[in-house]
């Protein structure tokens, strides 16, 4: 049941591919280039403009190159989390740091606002953006504000159990990357984003931290995101004005005239991953449903809701009636603060939780980040059944321990049930599957 599970996943990961996407989206005929639901003839412009940041930026950059290729070649900027395995040509390569901001995140964000503020009406430029954006791109609104500012910031914002809206709502509001402000350096350029989403449908402007988009949230909803999470008290003292509450500053919203000629497309999202999914499960046999109803909730209450969903898919007469697994399957991201100093994140958090409400019945539960990465681990997530409890007790190894510190990766990977992938390229948020006989 373990090794379908991970069948499932790797299946579904390899079935989700972006140069496919990009093609549906783009395709060119000598100069007129049909995109985003308009035809574009290249020979109005004098020069193509392309940034790229994110998980998947090398993969898109390279796509939307050989689109261009050989006629065309574009002044392009690209920020990757690890370094690129091929070199693009023409292309400002820098590393940025993610879940936190390095000092190549403030390199990059400074030469992409340089470069689009010397854009024109002539300058037609492309937005590539995936999952990862807003902390490998980074530059802020005030100059008095460090890396080491910043650093701290995201930091407590990525652990303290804040759903990506509400970490990004605040970030919108201190960055000049962030918030529709990278469409606002260039506000007379044709604008054309295409995007890879991390984030619910219907929630793109929170994709990268929006910075092609109109901002929807406002200072207010970022102050309240502090309040919640009790981060005003610890926030740096250049962040912060003389009475102490957060040096905000009001992002561009709908209607401002930056926006009048930018266009955006999403190429895949989160349902492209559920989907490969439910076709990797339906090729083996396996009957399934989706349900993403416990996006953003706290991994213990989104384990209980999924494993109560599973056994009714099991008890359903219309299911039982087979003798082949019946699977749930889940994509989103849920709540996990961090509660210690070890290794992993919210999918092997998830997983951890699992365990003992398992424990001997033939059921499976893999969760996994479609990146690759969970948390601060080496692994994407991992995987347990009915038998993992006691194979545990075995080697003295006490879940709520490990629960306790946020060192699930560490259990699981002494257990040899982590998922390991190495980076993917992908980030579609997070993956859970359930199977049950």
């Amino acid at each position: 049941m373990k090794d379908l599970a991970r069948q499932v996943f790797h299946e579904a990961l390899a079935a989700v591919d972006i140069n496919a996407a990009l093609e549906k989206n783009l395709a060119r005929n000598g100069s007129q280039l049909q995109t985003a639901g308009r035809t574009i003839d290249l020979r109005e412009f004098d020069s193509i403009v392309v940034i790229a940041f994110g998980k998947s930026a090398l993969a898109m950059a390279e796509g939307f190159a050989r689109i261009l290729a050989p006629e065309y070649h574009p002044e392009g900027i690209l920020v990757v989390p690890q370094a690129p395995a091929r070199e693009l040509s023409g292309w400002r390569a820098f590393i940025g740091g993610h879940p936190v901001p390095n000092a190549a995140s403030f390199e990059a964000g400074r030469a992409i606002l340089e470069r689009l503020r010397g854009c024109d009406e002539r300058t037609l430029v492309f937005f590539l953006i995936s999952g990862g954006g807003s902390s490998l791109v980074e530059w802020p609104l005030n100059s008095q504000q460090s890396l080491a500012d910043f650093q701290s910031l995201h930091a407590a914002l990525v652990t303290c159990g804040a759903s990506i809206e509400e970490i990004n709502t605040v970030r919108k509001h201190l960055s000049a990357t962030k918030g529709g402000r990278m469409a606002a350096a260039a506000p007379r350029s044709m604008k054309i984003t295409f995007a890879i989403s991390d984030v619910p449908r219907g929630a793109e402007s929170a994709l990268a931290s929006g910075p092609t988009l109109p901002d929807p949230t406002t200072v207010r909803d970022a102050a309240d995101v502090l309040r919640k999470f009790d981060l005003a008290a610890g926030l740096p003292l250049s962040l912060r004005s003389q009475e102490g509450s957060a040096l905000f500053a009001e992002s561009p919203k709908a209607g401002d005239p930056a926006f009048a000629r930018g266009h955006f497309a999403l190429l895949l999202s989160e349902h492209d991953l559920t989907d490969a999914a439910h076709r990797a499960c339906e090729a083996q046999g396996i009957r399934c449903v989706c349900d993403n109803a416990t996006d953003n909730w706290p991994v213990e209450r989104a384990a209980d809701y999924l494993l109560d969903l599973l056994s009714r898919l099991r008890r359903d007469q219309d299911f039982a009636s087979s003798s082949c697994p019946v699977a749930v399957l889940c994509s989103g991201e849920l709540s996990s603060p961090v509660t210690g100093d070890g290794l992993g994140g919210r999918n092997s958090a998830f997983v951890l939780a699992c365990v003992p409400k398992i424990a001997g019945k033939d059921i499976a539960v893999l969760s996994a980040g479609s990146d690759g990465i969970d948390g601060n681990s080496l692994a994407a997530g991992a995987v347990a059944d009915g038998k993992t409890l006691a194979r545990a007790g075995a080697l003295d190894l006490n879940p709520k321990d490990f629960q306790s510190r946020s060192d699930a990766y560490e259990f699981f990977s002494r257990l040899e049930d982590a998922v390991v992938t190495g980076p993917t390229g992908h980030n579609l948020r997070d993956l859970r599957i359930l199977l049950a006989r």
